[in-house]
């Protein structure tokens, strides 16, 4: 509610797997938005959680345990995916994100590797992946994407703790906005 009032682009929240453990959703908005709006839902919720002498924790792996960590995951798109989409673009998309996954990772959140174990739906650290409604892959293809094969794709890597500045940087540079084979001018005449 705090966020919402404060005109923050809150799209939902629900409760996830470990005790105590919930999650909201920013968006939709392009990348700077979502960076700055995260930034101050997550100022609300600790001011909040202060007046109610309650922690909030950001932590990867706030608690030990064989039960999912935390995440900040990205669901993210280009005009070109949202639009047009197509398998090949898809591929494209991921291929990149695969030839870039090591130094992502190092934008991705502290102590992310105690999250992404290749348990507890994630891919271990060391590898990438991407699959069709695969909550354990890197990168997750929603069944709408599939079904119209054009919309978004999901990137599970980032940890809670993530600067979603740094992330999108990451997103920004690998992800191709068009296809290999369609130069701009191709695609805005259509």
């Amino acid at each position: 509610d705090a966020c919402l009032d404060a005109g923050l682009n809150i799209s939902g929240i629900n409760a996830e797997v470990m005790p105590g453990q919930w999650e909201f959703q920013v968006g939709p908005v392009n990348a700077m938005e979502v960076s700055d709006q995260l930034w101050i839902a997550r100022w609300l919720l600790h001011r909040i959680a202060e007046k109610h002498n309650v922690a909030v924790s950001f932590d990867p792996k706030p608690v030990e345990g064989n039960w999912n960590g935390s995440g900040a995951h990205i669901n993210f798109s280009t005009e070109y995916l949202r639009d047009a989409g197509g398998k090949e673009y898809i591929e494209e998309i991921c291929n990149s994100l695969k030839e870039t996954h090591k130094e992502d990772i190092l934008s991705y959140g502290r102590g992310n590797e105690k999250r992404l174990t290749g348990k507890n739906e994630t891919c271990n650290i060391e590898d990438f992946r991407y699959g069709e409604c695969d909550r354990s892959a890197s990168i997750r293809i929603p069944y709408v994407t599939i079904q119209e094969n054009k919309g978004y794709l999901e990137d599970r890597r980032p940890a809670a703790n993530v600067d979603p500045y740094r992330a999108f940087c990451c997103l920004v540079e690998s992800v191709p906005r068009l296809p290999e084979n369609i130069v701009e001018t191709d695609y805005v005449s259509v």
